[in-house]
């Protein structure tokens, strides 16, 4: 969501030049994390502007480019901040993504430690969706349950690129075996936003499926991820 920021002169530039309850820092301590705009808190990241332009001014110019979307940010290598933003060195880049990646990683560590059940699509879109969405390549996923739909642990099958990605059907049973699981969710995104199934995702979840009902494993579902929405198999009656 594009967010609203705060209106200053805009020959107000530097951190020292702005009012003391516009400074990000002192506003934070004040107030709290919760009352800095993202500008903001990505000034704090950065410390210092660049040459010509104040820290807030550029971090605000950076979410502009980006329609206030730090997701974007978040898919960008650093190079690619670097060659897109002249005057940003690797190690504010890197900062950066940094933060960001932390952030993602935050999101996920929340649910997990949660120990919700993932016994519905939604619980289990909510659990993988912040490892998967906006990858500008595709994963494949495999989550290992209890009995209680409780995760056991959670492992990376197969990275591939925009379009598709190898996975060893061999690798996600073995994984399960290993675990003593009950049952399997499987994961992976679609980077072009189109969460409809191909054949090949179609002939995968069979393959898995039927190699692990060999053991007495269930595969619960099969999400396909993408930005605010996913497709399951199991809610379209696909297993």
């Amino acid at each position: 969501m594009a967010e609203e920021y705060p209106e200053l002169n805009a020959a107000v530039s530097l951190i020292r030049d702005l009012e003391p309850e516009q400074r990000p820092r002192e506003k934070a301590i004040r107030h709290g994390l919760d009352s800095l705009s993202d500008s903001e808190l990505m000034a704090i990241i950065f410390a210092t502007g660049i040459r010509g332009k104040g820290v807030v001014d550029l971090c605000r110019e950076i979410l502009d480019d980006n329609r206030g979307h730090l997701s974007r940010l978040a898919r960008m290598s650093v190079k690619d901040i670097c060659r897109r933003y002249k005057g940003i060195g690797p190690a504010k880049a890197l900062t950066l993504l940094a933060a960001l990646k932390l952030g993602e990683r935050t999101v996920a560590d929340a649910l997990s430690a949660s120990d919700e059940p993932l016994n519905t699509p939604a619980a289990a879109y909510r659990y993988m969706a912040p490892r998967l969405v906006g990858l500008p390549h595709e994963e494949f996923w495999a989550v290992y349950l209890n009995q209680a739909a409780r995760v056991i642990s959670e492992r990376r099958i197969g990275q591939g690129g925009v379009a598709g990605t190898f996975v060893d059907v061999r690798l996600v049973v073995k994984g399960a075996l290993e675990e003593l699981a009950s049952a399997i969710l499987l994961f992976h995104n679609h980077p072009s936003g189109n969460i409809r199934p191909s054949t090949q995702d179609e002939t995968l979840t069979r393959k898995i499926r039927d190699a692990a009902a060999l053991f007495d494993i269930r595969v619960n579902d099969h999400i396909i991820i993408a930005p605010g929405t996913y497709f399951s198999f199991h809610d379209e009656g696909r297993l």
